[in-house]
């Protein structure tokens, strides 16, 4: 059954899944709350509250906070969520979209979250042209939102993230936010090595994860 939330009034419609319309308050960089429903927002991975990024020269900034403020910025007015499952907090994974427009979308895009590779590839495309761009979080160096709440991840020596892994499957690579990228380890010496775009690995003989 679908329960449509507006502005604290809730009307019960036919269907297959949860939307949600109302006005949000943003909780961090890809959560929203609209009534007493906290909804994740699906597909993507924010950077925590508290996480630090690094930019071009290297120099730390809040991109935990910037992108707070840029779902904020997002979403000032009404907002539209539709459901796509419960993750194991209970909470609703969602695409929202205010002023038609596609609010999971514009953060990847905008360089403010990940593509979440791990669970869905919809938001793959934005995330490839926002790296390749150099905007927001891909500026320079940063840890992946998942692994920094999980505090173990071998960083990136600098702003090129994606891990060349040297396997009895081959030269694989793998990108930020993809099911096997925070265990692997890159070393050097075995000629395994780091990339900054997957056109530069593709073209040194890398393939992708799960090719």
């Amino acid at each position: 059954m679908v329960k449509w939330v507006l502005i604290g009034l809730v009307l019960a419609l036919p269907a297959q899944a949860d939307v949600l319309l109302g006005h949000a308050r943003v909780v961090d960089g890809d959560t929203l709350a609209i009534g007493a429903q906290k909804v994740r927002l699906f597909g993507i991975d924010a950077p925590e509250h508290d996480q630090l990024c690094k930019d071009a020269e290297g120099r730390d900034w809040p991109c935990g906070q910037v992108a707070r403020d840029r779902l904020v910025a997002l979403t000032p007015d009404l907002v539209r969520c539709e459901g796509r499952g419960r993750d194991r907090y209970g909470r609703l994974l969602a695409v929202c979209s205010a002023s038609g427009r596609d609010v999971n979308a514009a953060l990847v895009s905008d360089g403010m979250a990940e593509a979440y590779r791990k669970y869905a590839l919809d938001y793959a495309p934005e995330e490839s042209a926002a790296r390749a761009a150099h905007r927001g979080i891909w500026a320079g160096a940063h840890l992946a939102p998942e692994a920094f709440r999980h505090g173990a991840a071998q960083g990136a020596p600098g702003a090129c993230r994606i891990k060349g892994n040297i396997s009895k499957k081959g030269q694989i690579f793998h990108l930020p936010g993809t099911r096997d990228y925070d265990r692997t380890k890159i070393d050097p010496k075995k000629g395994e090595r780091w990339f900054c775009t997957e056109a530069e690995a593709l073209a040194a003989g890398w393939r992708p994860m799960g090719s």
